[in-house]
């Protein structure tokens, strides 16, 4: 059965990476490999029972993540649709594009840390699209985005999911993680950037024209900064109300949805002309990508096929016995995130090792906080922000796997060889 699983899973996989030449959507491949890994896992198993407790268990996980996707991706729209943004693009400005991509790319890699790199990914390429007009320029920057959010999650609790697994479980500290990971998770950004500035050098910052959509907008000063302080509000209270609460983040961004959609209503209650109500909540949630989050709900739970059927703990397993050394070991695990999802894979390896033998804050469970927050940036969907700015902007996995899978993998090394050197000087 492990050998017909991974199989499945690898043609799954290389359906999503061949959508164009094939001419069939990545969200259908990654349905169709989900119902098709399921389907054999549960007819290959001898507790039906037991199958259908680990797929309510994959299904509580995957939707909380939809959920959480689902209401950032609209509260962003309803900031965009009411030009919030432009309190942002009026200060995020320089003549040239590489100064741009150094400015875009440092303010998304705090702003991880802050909300998540899910999050700031969405908010910052809906951004770049009011700030950019060349398509192709657009995509570099997006791309930058995606290691920027990446890498500024890694060093935070909050930041990304993995790191939070490992907050939580106290495998690390805030204080600890943070101070010992900023840095190499800086080199991790410096360096493809430093590339993707070096290959715009010369080229100007042009933003697109105004569209006749936009100069029609009815939405006056105040309603424009009220929601866009209401938005921002929203995002940025998800991980106090998780600290406070102890609820899962998809909670908080429901309930700040609630109170933007609640706002909203009460300001265009008196409104009824079309151009009015294209900017309620109501229409926003029309207008979000669902094709983008139907695709991220088939690979996890396709992924969560591997993991419960023990294909990912077996391959931890074999790693140690096979590699040995810790350090090659996590970095490794941080390449195979990759392919997979990175949380699966975090899991598994907080499985194997006990904190008695690596009690917290050690090399271990530092050096893979950076290794599989990071790691995801070198393939497009190897990581929540990747797949969001992939459904946003509708980048093609084949473009970025020639443009940035290396400059990322390049990277990735380069903050991993700076962690370690690190580590052994850190006092």
């Amino acid at each position: 059965m492990t050998a017909l699983l991974v199989t499945i899973f690898v043609l799954a996989y290389f359906a999503i990476a061949l959508e164009e030449p094939l001419h069939i959507n990545k969200s259908a491949s990654a349905l169709v490999g989900a119902g098709v890994l399921w389907t054999i896992f549960a007819l290959f198993s001898a507790n039906h029972e037991l199958v259908d407790e680990q797929l309510a268990e994959s299904l509580v996980e995957t939707a909380q993540i939809a959920f959480f996707l689902i209401g950032a991706m609209t509260i962003v729209e309803v900031v965009d649709t009411h030009d919030g943004f432009e309190v942002i693009t009026s200060r995020l400005k320089a003549p040239s594009l590489p100064r741009l991509a150094l400015m875009i790319a440092l303010v998304t890699f705090l702003l991880s840390a802050i909300l998540d790199n899910l999050t700031t990914t969405i908010v910052m390429v809906s951004l770049i699209r009011r700030l950019i007009d060349a398509r192709e320029d657009r995509l570099m920057i997006a791309g930058i985005v995606i290691i920027a959010a990446n890498a500024g999650g890694a060093w935070s609790p909050i930041g990304d999911v993995t790191t939070t697994m490992l907050w939580i479980k106290g495998n690390v500290t805030t204080g600890a993680i943070t101070s010992r990971l900023i840095v190499p998770s800086l080199v991790n950004l410096l360096v493809p950037l430093a590339a993707v500035m070096w290959m715009m050098r010369g080229k100007l910052a042009t933003a697109p024209v105004a569209s006749a959509q936009a100069e029609q907008s009815v939405t006056t000063l105040f309603e424009r900064n009220l929601m866009f302080t209401l938005g921002l509000a929203a995002l940025l209270s998800v991980p106090i109300f998780k600290s406070i609460t102890h609820l899962p983040p998809f909670m908080g961004m429901l309930f700040g949805l609630g109170v933007l959609w609640t706002v909203g209503d009460l300001v265009h209650r008196h409104s009824d002309e079309p151009a009015s109500r294209r900017v309620t909540i109501a229409e926003a949630l029309a207008r979000i990508d669902m094709a983008a989050i139907v695709f991220f709900i088939g690979i996890l739970l396709a992924v969560a096929t591997l993991q419960h059927a023990g294909v990912l703990a077996a391959l931890a397993q074999w790693l140690d016995a096979t590699i040995g050394r810790l350090d090659v070991i996590v970095a490794i695990i941080g390449l195979v995130s990759a392919v997979v999802d990175n949380v699966p894979m975090v899991a598994a390896a907080m499985g194997m090792y006990d904190m008695g033998t690596h009690p917290p804050d050690s090399f271990l469970w530092e050096f893979l906080a950076y290794c599989a927050g990071t790691g995801g940036s070198i393939l497009i969907i190897g990581s929540a922000a990747g797949v969001a700015a992939m459904g946003i902007e509708k980048i093609d996995f084949l473009w970025y796997l020639r443009r940035f899978s290396l400059l990322a993998l390049v990277g990735y090394l380069a903050g991993a060889a700076a962690y370690i050197l690190q580590n052994e000087v850190w006092v």
